[in-house]
């Protein structure tokens, strides 16, 4: 660990002096406004999920954001990002992803908690001897991780079994919860306070109960949920699409990432000139082109070849031609771009149609998904 934190500091100090074309700007005061928005929807204590690199936000960014707040856990997905959060904040962590067995014996455990569903990992736990604390997942109906209700007595038992694990939380996860049909939401949390007094019956005494995460928030009515997770919203992204009857509950979102590169080439065409691979595009006059470092690899969706647009200060451009693996083509006709110009590719601005939801909204693309596909190699920074 200590090579690694050693290997990131000189890294670190290296980018500092190194210029980039391509850089990811996260908002703290716009995750910070979004946790109050939901700390105001429920009295709930907020559970902030940073898992996928913060939903490609920066996982060691997003966490220096959040290190002053009064919560009761950091959620994430792996032990690996549980020490990139240690590097930069103290606050207690939730590790809910699936871990090797024979890996818990290698792990501290100060501070963090572990979810389980399953007697391999109680085992696994109990074994180690040192204080742990679990939250216990219960199935509602997403049918992947979570035990099932007549699992319980027996996973709740073994837990008992040893007096080195904390039975500290029950979860469950909304299979349903961002969909329109309400009753599948009220039919899982049934289930979940079923599952809940179930495991209250055979003595455990647990502290922290979460069932729902951003868009269940405002749907889920459960009698004994204290705390929630949420992940999309605190980046400022409504997990409703735009028909959907609670979208305007929450618009008051701010996004909190905004995407830029640097025109790096300006091409002047001649009508009939292609641009990039197959030949997709050809100019329909004399035109002019700019590029600019960042393709698929770097996250920039393919589907958005000769579809999306940048924006150039104030002008939209159109991308034209296939965006290429480290490089993107736009037309310049309309705007002032030259070589040096700086290119919103995903705006934080939710009016603009190269904001992450407009785009998911026009193309038919997964808002998440275009998020957590940035690259880790950008350049990220903190800005108010």
């Amino acid at each position: 660990m200590a090579i690694r934190n050693n290997f990131n500091s000189l890294f670190q100090k290296f980018e500092k002096k190194y210029a980039t074309h391509n850089l990811i700007e996260v908002s703290k005061s716009a995750l910070l406004a979004n946790l109050e928005i939901f700390k105001k929807i429920s009295d709930a204590s907020v559970i902030p999920v940073l898992k996928s690199n913060a939903y490609g936000h920066g996982i060691r960014l997003t966490a220096e954001a959040l290190k002053d707040q009064d919560i009761p856990y950091i959620a994430v997905d792996g032990y690996f990002e549980a020490l990139r959060i240690r590097e930069v904040s103290s606050q207690p962590i939730l590790i809910m992803g699936a871990i090797m067995p024979e890996n818990y014996k290698k792990i501290k455990y100060e501070k963090f908690a572990f979810v389980v569903d399953n007697k391999t990992s109680i085992n696994a736990l109990g074994k180690t001897g040192k204080r742990v604390k679990v939250h216990l997942e219960c199935n509602t109906g997403m049918n992947r991780y979570g035990a099932k209700p007549d699992e319980l007595p027996e996973l709740v038992g073994l837990i008992l079994q040893y007096n080195n694990l904390e039975l500290e939380g029950i979860m469950s996860h909304l299979a349903d919860s961002d969909g329109s049909d309400e009753q599948t939401v009220a039919d899982a949390v049934k289930m979940y306070d079923k599952c809940v007094e179930k495991v209250l019956s055979m003595g455990a005494k647990p502290t922290l109960f979460h069932v729902a995460q951003t868009a269940g928030v405002l749907k889920a009515k459960s009698k004994y949920a204290n705390a929630f997770r949420l992940g999309i919203g605190l980046y400022g992204i409504n997990p409703f699409p735009a028909n959907h009857k609670l979208h305007s509950s929450l618009s008051g979102l701010r996004p909190a990432l905004r995407l830029t590169s640097t025109l790096t080439k300006v091409i002047n065409l001649k009508k009939g000139d292609s641009v990039s691979y197959n030949y997709t595009f050809k100019a329909p006059k004399d035109m002019t082109i700019g590029i600019f470092p960042l393709g698929y690899y770097e996250g920039h969706n393919r589907e958005l070849s000769n579809k999306g647009s940048v924006k150039i200060k104030d002008t939209f451009c159109p991308v034209v031609g296939r965006i290429c693996m480290n490089h993107t083509m736009i037309d310049l006709n309309d705007s002032n771009g030259e070589v040096g110009s700086r290119v919103v590719i995903y705006s934080n601005n939710p009016k603009d149609k190269n904001s992450i939801d407009a785009i998911a909204q026009e193309f038919d693309l997964f808002n998440y998904g275009l998020l957590t596909a940035l690259s880790h190699d950008i350049r990220k920074t903190l800005v108010e």
